[in-house]
This record gives structure tokens, C-alpha cells and sequence, in this order.
């Protein structure tokens, strides 16, 4: 007040005193706080800098919280992946098991056709593996042979030509020469044939030229460019035999047609007929258990173990879109094509865009289609080469799930490492801003404490001071 004069000594003191009432509060403050600048006035530098990195570790504990849904999304489609992939190989498991089985059903056929057939029996084979077009075999064999026993032949003879015919291909002329065996007749005729590409075999049955057609077809023997050939061989009229059931397996299994969708065996001088597929094969020409070559038909059944497997694999299949209709988390399923962006620092400059992509990079969804795995009849598992090729199918899509795999694995790495590098940068920023604004606790009592001390002597100061202005009241005791 300005009314109240106080010496100087005691102004000096009470300055002293009040200084150190300031630097008291202030110091009581830092240990309340524990901060050794609580506002810009304090130190405006360390108060900016603190908050500003505080702030940008604020902004990437956030961003955290973005990297833990981004690792459990990938970890959700990993987790789909997984038994997707289990499953691929399950079905693996189901084709090879396929291939394995051999249970194909048979049926054996006595041949019971008559001592001079008519040359018409026949047996016609469908479905199956066969198809709907029947494929024929022919029971017996047309036969033409000459009538008398073929000598050598004469000079006269010398020159003369024929050619023999199955009404689809005619051989080009055979020419005769002197001294010609029945082997060599024989050995012309066949080569001849088979230089033309006919059915017809030629044999010495006895000393007679014996002209035999596996299929049945009509034989001639015609005069060729120089008359008489056919006249001198002298050959009988057309006949039919039956044929051994020997030579009915030799064709069967021989037949293009035929070839790794039936096998033909003899069954103790039967005819046995296996079904090489999962589809019943119906067998024309047979009555009551013997191949008569008429118009009763019987069936030889599928491979029913087959079939069940070709079920079993399809139910596997259907699982692999629901395995990935499942993988979503958050609402984002990486499986069906959806994108997530990862953000890993404040200003969005560092980012990642995790997809599903094809080997040309573009965003694919994981389902049957992009996997190319059909679903199966049992017809797909018929043949062995056929079951191979659905076996390649599924160890393509194996390859493609596990590339998927692969980089969704690394997006996964580039965001746990990521996040654990942020968690260390807002470490770093919290700890260099606790450093600009906090206070050394230690430090502080220390302070405080000599600021008590000093607060003492400043009061002792003050009354001493007082006391030297009150010697005056002495001169009125």
C-alpha cells in the first residue's frame, strides 16, 4: 500500500521472500503435475513441439486400430484358405480312390449258334461307356474257299489275274505264276489285302485256298485285267461258320471303338463281357445267358462304387464357395473379391490395397469357377485317363489357392511389421515429447526443499529486519 512506508531492509527481505513464495508454487506445481511446462507460457518451444508430436501419435494409435482389424481380416481369409485347401485334397483323396477301384461288374455268354449260321448273328453293344451309337461284333465269319485242291500252277495259267473283294475295298490284280503254291496263292491274296485295307484274311485249309471276313461281309473272286484267273482257282460258293470265342475276345478288345470302355475274356469257353464304366451296358443279341446273335438283350451294370464316389466329390465340391462365402470379418471378405486399404501413417501417403488377384492382376473371387473344377457325373469316372485329367484339375487349383495364399501371407508380414514399427514410432514421439515437457521429480523436492530453507531464512531476515527498525522505540522506554 502505498500509505505504509517500509524500510528498505525490509522491502529487500519481503522481496526475497515473495520471490521464493513464486519459485515455491511454481516447483509444488511441476511435482503435482509432474510436467515442467504445463502451458505455452512455460516454455512456448517444448509446449508446441510436445503437443504437435503427441498429436501425430495420437493420429498413428489410431491407425493401429485399423492394422488389427486389417491382420484379422487376412487372418479370416487365411483361416477359409485353409480349409478350402483341406478340402481340395480330400477330393484328392476321393478321385485316387476312384482310380483304385476295379469292381467292374461281368457277364459271361455261352455261344450257342447253329452248326450252319445264317451269317446275320451278331452281337450289338450300348451305353455305358460305349454311348448311344451300338457298336456290332459279329459272331461268325463268311468263308470262301476253292473247290478243288490247288497244284502248282501251269504255264498255260502263267499271267492270269483276279481280285478279291469284301464289297468295301477290291484289291488291286493279282497275278498268277508258274509253279505257284497254295502258300504262295495264300501269301499274294494277302498282301494284296492288306495293301488295299480290307477285312479278309487268306489261309491253306487242307491244300484249298480258304478266303475268311471277320465281318461277316460278302466274298467275291473276279477275273482280273487278263481273263481266267478267278476260273483257274476255281472257288465255291459263300458259307458262314461261327466263330470261336477266342477269336470274338481278339476283336472285341482290338475294336477302337471299344478300347478301354469294355474288356472281352474267354470265361471257360464263355464270352466275358466287363463294363469299364459306372453306367449300365446293354448288351443285344444274348438269351437267356447265351449269345445267340437275335433280338433278346440283357444289361451288365456300372461300377457303383464309382458312382457314389463321383457324389461324394461333388459334396466336397459345393463346400469350397461356402467356405468362402464364410470369410468375411468386419464385413470385408477378401475371398469374394472385396479390396481393404490398410492407411499406416497420418497423412494417408503410406498405404496398402490387399485384393484377391489372378495371375494377370486382376481382382478375382475364390469360387468354383476361378478354382476350374467342374462338378462330376459319374460318366467323368469311368476311365482312368479320365480321372487323371480331374486330378490335374484339382492340383491346378491347388497351385492357384496356394499363390493366393503366398500373397495374402505377405500382406499379412507387410502389416504385422508395419504395425509394429508404428507401435515403436509412437513410442518414440510420446517419449521425445515427455522429454520437452516433463519434469524431473528428483530435481523438483530437491528444489522444493531449498526453496523451504531458503523461505525460512528469508522470514528470519525479515523479522531481524523489523527488529532493527523498532530500536527507535527504545529512546521513548
Amino acid at each position: 500500500m502505498a500509505d505504509i512506508v517500509l524500510s528498505a531492509g525490509v522491502r529487500q527481505n519481503l522481496l526475497s521472500l515473495q520471490n521464493t513464495a513464486q519459485l515455491m508454487a511454481t516447483t509444488q506445481n511441476r511435482l503435482a503435475t509432474g510436467k515442467k511446462v504445463n502451458t505455452a507460457l512455460d516454455n512456448p518451444t517444448n509446449f508446441f513441439t510436445s503437443a504437435s508430436l503427441q498429436t501425430r501419435a495420437g493420429d498413428l494409435s489410431a491407425l493401429l486400430d485399423s492394422m488389427s482389424n486389417g491382420i484379422k481380416t487376412l487372418e479370416a481369409a487365411d483361416n477359409s484358405l485353409t480349409s478350402i485347401t483341406k478340402t481340395l485334397e480330400t477330393m484328392q483323396s476321393t478321385l485316387r480312390q476312384a482310380r483304385q477301384d476295379k469292381s467292374f461288374p461281368t457277364a459271361s455268354y455261352a455261344l450257342n449258334l447253329p452248326s450252319s449260321p445264317a451269317g446275320t448273328e451278331k452281337l450289338s453293344l450300348t451305353g455305358g461307356a460305349v454311348g448311344t451309337t451300338p457298336v456290332d461284333v459279329n459272331l461268325t465269319n463268311s468263308t470262301l474257299t476253292t473247290t478243288a485242291t490247288t497244284g502248282p500252277i501251269a504255264a498255260a495259267d502263267t499271267g492270269k489275274q483276279f481280285t478279291v473283294s469284301d464289297g468295301t475295298i477290291t484289291t488291286a490284280d493279282i497275278t498268277l505264276t508258274t509253279g505257284d503254291t497254295v502258300d504262295d496263292i495264300v501269301s499274294k491274296i494277302n498282301a494284296a489285302v492288306q495293301t488295299a485295307g480290307g477285312s479278309i484274311v487268306a489261309k491253306n485249309d487242307n491244300g484249298h485256298v480258304k478266303l475268311t471276313s471277320s465281318t461277316g461281309a460278302t466274298i467275291t473272286v473276279a477275273n482280273g485285267t487278263t481273263t481266267g484267273g478267278a476260273t483257274v482257282l476255281g472257288f465255291g460258293t459263300l458259307a458262314h461258320e461261327a466263330k470261336t470265342v477266342d477269336q470274338i475276345v481278339s476283336e472285341v478288345n482290338a475294336n477302337t471303338s471299344l478300347v478301354d470302355k469294355i474288356v472281352a475274356s474267354n470265361d471257360s469257353g464263355k464270352l466275358r463281357i466287363q463294363n469299364l464304366s459306372t453306367q449300365p451296358l446293354t448288351v443285344t443279341g444274348v438269351t437267356n445267358g447265351e449269345a445267340t446273335g437275335g433280338a433278346s438283350q440283357t444289361s451288365v451294370g456300372g461300377n457303383d462304387t464309382r458312382t457314389n464316389l463321383a457324389q461324394q466329390f461333388n459334396m466336397q465340391r459345393d463346400q469350397l464357395d461356402k467356405f468362402a462365402d464364410d470369410a468375411y470379418f468386419n464385413g470385408v471378405n477378401l475371398l469374394r473379391g472385396d479390396k481393404l486399404k490398410l492407411v499406416f501413417n497420418e497423412n494417408g501417403s503410406s498405404s496398402l490395397d490387399i485384393q484377391a488377384r489372378d495371375k494377370d492382376g486382376d481382382p478375382v473371387s475364390i469360387n468354383n469357377t476361378y478354382l476350374k473344377i467342374p462338378s462330376l457325373t459319374p460318366a467323368d469316372l469311368d476311365s482312368d485317363a479320365s480321372i487323371d485329367d480331374q486330378l490335374a484339375a484339382v492340383g491346378k487349383a491347388l497351385e492357384a489357392l496356394r499363390s493366393q495364399a503366398s500373397n495374402f501371407g505377405s500382406n499379412l508380414s507387410i502389416v504385422q511389421n508395419r504395425q509394429d514399427f508404428t507401435k515403436r514410432m509412437i513410442n518414440t514421439l510420446q517419449t521425445g515429447a515427455d522429454n520437452l515437457v516433463l519434469a524431473d521429480s528428483n530435481e523438483e523436492g530437491a528444489n522444493l526443499l531449498a526453496l523451504q530453507t531458503r523461505q525460512q531464512l528469508s522470514t528470519t531476515a525479515l523479522s531481524l529486519s523489523a527488529q532493527a527498525d523498532q530500536a527507535v522505540l527504545r529512546l521513548f522506554g
